[in-house]
């Protein structure tokens, strides 16, 4: 469920809400009963770099990366070893 953020427009107490998506929003303060607002925060997941969100799922075509010269995988590979 996420993670709500309120203000109260009278007390300025600031408070969280686990609720459902399906719940109505908060509408009076714990503290005073006085009226809330729904504030908007950041949040604390964040996806950097690269990968299958920023590229999407096809393979890129003309790689920079270097082939295996015997064209398989490179776990037996000799220059593997080295």
């Amino acid at each position: 469920m996420p993670l709500y953020e309120y203000q109260c427009t009278a007390c300025n107490n600031q408070f969280e809400l686990r609720q459902k998506f399906s719940d109505a929003p908060a509408s009076e303060c714990p503290k005073c009963s006085g009226p809330v607002q729904k504030l908007i925060s950041n949040t604390a997941f964040s996806l950097k770099g690269g990968g299958w969100y920023a590229e999407g799922y096809s393979e890129k075509k003309g790689s920079d990366a270097p082939s295996c010269p015997s064209g398989g995988s490179c776990a037996g590979c000799p220059s593997a070893a080295a």
